[in-house]
């Protein structure tokens, strides 16, 4: 494994902490197991921000929905804040490429649906006003989601899962089908929420220069059965530029862990 640039404190946070030790996991396909995770070990500091990346198909979604609880590994331990993850908690709260709105419900319905499935929603009603008006999405409370765009269809999935005040908030590519300029945008604003709320933030991307960009920390995955390649973390505050030759320089290593060395 390779392990580039020395620990920096992470700040006072409400983030949990995420343990994950010699974790195996994989599917039945045709009768026969396919295996997706191999002997991945990885820990995550409250507040920290984690991008994982790999080639396609590595296993990276995988692992965001086993720490989720939408699924169960095969082996290993998989604990948050020392409690092992056995099933979905509103403390850990995933953000997918799609957005998954209800195209019969108002943009405040659909970030509602977390505090009304947990029977809270006549208590705190306030929660989703103050959800939409982080993303900015405050005068948009009564549209419908045909009504908006691609970039602010993803501002309403991130306040479905912000009104949940997660401790963990698991991004499976949330900018990847949106145009490079709308990108750009979300990009700052994550980082922005981040910084404010003071959450553990876990990204699947494949864009090397997002994961750059946003991350403390870098993971890099191995070709299915997925093992972790490398760790890079990234000493540079934020805001950061795209044209700093220290991220230059990261990437052009990243690349090359990759197997892409020829493309850049």
């Amino acid at each position: 494994m390779v392990a580039l640039a020395s620990q920096h404190d992470i700040k006072a946070n409400r983030g949990l902490a995420l343990h994950i030790s010699q974790l195996n996991h994989g599917f039945a396909l045709d009768g026969q197991h396919l295996p997706v995770l191999q002997q991945v070990s990885l820990d995550v500091a409250p507040g920290e921000f984690v991008a994982l990346l790999g080639p396609s198909g590595c296993g990276k979604s995988t692992l965001l929905r086993l720490v989720a609880g939408l699924d169960s590994a095969d082996a290993g331990t998989l604990q948050a804040d020392g409690e092992t993850i056995t099933a979905p908690h509103p403390s850990r709260v995933a953000v997918f490429q799609d957005p998954t709105l209800y195209p019969w419900r108002r943009v405040w319905d659909n970030v509602a649906l977390g505090l009304e499935a947990q029977g809270l929603l006549k208590a705190q009603r306030g929660k989703v006003d103050a959800a939409l008006a982080k993303v900015g999405l405050g005068e948009f409370a009564r549209a419908y989601p045909r009504q908006l765009s691609g970039g602010m269809a993803q501002r309403v999935a991130l306040a479905r899962a912000l009104v949940n005040e997660p401790r963990l908030l698991l991004l499976d590519e949330p900018l990847g089908k949106l145009d490079s300029l709308t990108r750009i945008t979300l990009q700052k604003e994550l980082i922005d929420l981040w910084q404010r709320q003071g959450y553990t933030a876990l990204l699947v991307t494949h864009d090397v220069e997002e994961a750059l960009l946003l991350a403390n920390r870098v993971i890099v995955f191995s070709e299915r059965p997925a093992t972790i390649k490398a760790e890079l973390r990234i000493e540079r505050p934020y805001p950061r530029h795209r044209d700093d030759p220290y991220l230059i320089d990261l990437r052009r290593q990243i690349m090359g862990l990759l197997g892409l060395a020829e493309s850049w």
